[in-house]
């Protein structure tokens, strides 16, 4: 027996329940599938919008519609996913969640190759196929991500690894976006300078994306669930109860509102820094060296997050990174200094801290399934992590639109020199948005949430003991 599973069992209640340790292999399989992931969704997170409005030529106000309407219709799309998960019975050898990734991953690289293709058309029609293209990416993209989320909770019980499964899962985000960051600018200018030269380095991150998630398919287990055989003859819970269970999940649903808060600060500071390293700094040189620097330093947030979490908690760990994420972007808001080296330095300071926030909320959401399974006798992976990514698609919907908004208000004219008041819009959507949203959070965090380790491991013993005395039969989950 490892030191790690030593202690976990001293920690816990006398007869807690002991889950498997989870192999290297298997941990970082599963970080590689959010890489592979990231390669698709952070081309269009990042880029589309500005490729919408500089090459296709649409308008902001309209790019930023599309971000908007087709968000909302992936959180749709999302919770009809999970809900779909969580019903299924017909469960074969594959599990409940693998399969998705298997026979998803594909048609999601497809999606993400003509999201970016221009096709020509009138700019009505241009417009049309904007939506429709976006809308195929995120439905897609739901059914191979919600799965995915929704493995952590299938895969362990202990929360230490939980922990770390959520950090390698952030590791893989952030490595993911890195490499788009700081690659994909430069690989535009060794491919053909022909209208669809762009294609060939979409195509070439999607098919490493492809291969990264088939990848992820081959390592990871599902160990947590009821027997394959009981599986089979458990009819579906009635969806209404689903519906309500959610609604009783008080941690998840504080962890959806901020959530909401900040992942939309997090994808609009994504989408402006390219407008803000063009158009205020004047050198879109700057960005792949911010994104180097920047990027590193959130791998060392994620590094830290497994022993910060361990020796201080989750949610004192979550708060630490609000407070180091919103005082970069403040710096950098109120202290400018001339030159790119304060830039880069007050956002590496930020990036550090967003990572020690975005590391765990894969964690919390998987903590969100045992708390609504001892809540209401249901085990809803899929509607869980569904209804918290229907958060996430509301935020990112947030996040595509309003720059396109503010861009259009501000006066923003593509590929020319900007007014004062497009640049000092530029700035705002950079730092003094996620900067609020991220002192915000950490007030919410700290003043509302409860389930904290303690509490977590008496919810398991509860849980255990109570299978215990109904048994397979009775087990609903």
């Amino acid at each position: 027996m490892t030191q790690h599973s030593v202690t976990l069992a001293a920690a816990q209640p006398a007869g807690a329940v002991q889950t498997p340790l989870l192999t290297l292999r298997e941990k970082l399989a599963y970080g590689l599938g959010d890489v592979g992931n990231g390669f698709m969704f952070d081309l269009g997170q990042i880029y589309l919008l500005k490729f919408y409005t500089d090459t296709l030529g649409l308008p902001p106000a309209a790019a930023g519609g599309v971000f908007f309407f087709t968000k909302l219709f992936d959180a749709l799309a999302d919770f009809s996913v999970g809900t779909w998960v969580d019903r299924r019975r017909n469960i074969g050898p594959r599990g409940k969640f693998r399969p998705f990734i298997l026979f998803g991953a594909v048609p999601l690289g497809l999606a993400t190759v003509a999201s970016f293709w221009q096709p020509g058309f009138s700019p009505d029609g241009t417009l049309l196929w904007a939506y429709f293209s976006y809308m195929l990416f995120g439905l897609i993209y739901s059914i191979v991500n919600i799965p995915y989320g929704s493995m952590i909770a299938a895969m362990t019980q202990d929360p230490v690894e939980r922990a770390q499964l959520a950090a390698w899962r952030q590791g893989g985000s952030n490595l993911a976006l890195l490499i788009t960051t700081v690659c994909f600018v430069p690989l535009l200018a060794w491919v053909p300078t022909s209208q669809q030269g762009a294609l060939w380095v979409v195509g070439g991150f999607a098919l490493a994306g492809v291969l990264l998630q088939l990848f992820c398919y081959a390592n990871i287990h599902e160990r947590i669930g009821r027997p394959e055989a009981v599986q089979r003859r458990a009819p579906p819970f009635p969806l209404l109860d689903g519906v309500r269970a959610i609604g009783r999940n008080t941690p998840l649903l504080l962890l959806c509102l901020v959530n909401l808060l900040t992942f939309s600060a997090f994808n609009v500071k994504l989408v402006a820094q390219v407008y803000y390293c063009q158009y205020v700094l004047r050198d879109i040189g700057i960005l792949p060296y911010m994104g180097f620097f920047s990027m590193g330093c959130v791998f060392l947030g994620v590094a830290c997050v497994p022993w910060l979490s361990k020796h201080r908690g989750k949610k004192v760990t979550f708060v630490l990174g609000c407070a180091i994420w919103a005082l970069g972007d403040l710096c950098n808001y109120f202290w400018p200094t001339p030159g790119a080296l304060p830039f880069i330095l007050f956002s590496c300071l930020a990036f550090f801290g967003s990572a020690l926030v975005n590391s765990l909320y894969w964690a919390f959401a998987s903590d969100a399934v045992e708390y609504g399974e001892w809540k209401t006798g249901l085990r809803t992976e899929g509607m869980v992590y569904s209804f918290f990514t229907f958060s996430r698609k509301l935020s990112q919907a947030i996040a595509g639109s309003l720059p396109g908004v503010v861009l259009a208000w501000v006066g923003y004219r593509p590929n020319s020199v900007q007014t004062p008041t497009a640049e000092h819009g530029i700035t705002l959507l950079m730092f003094i948005y996620p900067g609020l949203l991220a002192l915000l959070t950490l007030v919410v965090w700290w003043c509302f949430y409860r389930l904290d380790e303690v509490r977590y491991e008496g919810i398991l013993l509860a849980l255990q003991q109570r299978r215990q005395a109904t048994g397979p039969a009775g087990d609903r989950a």
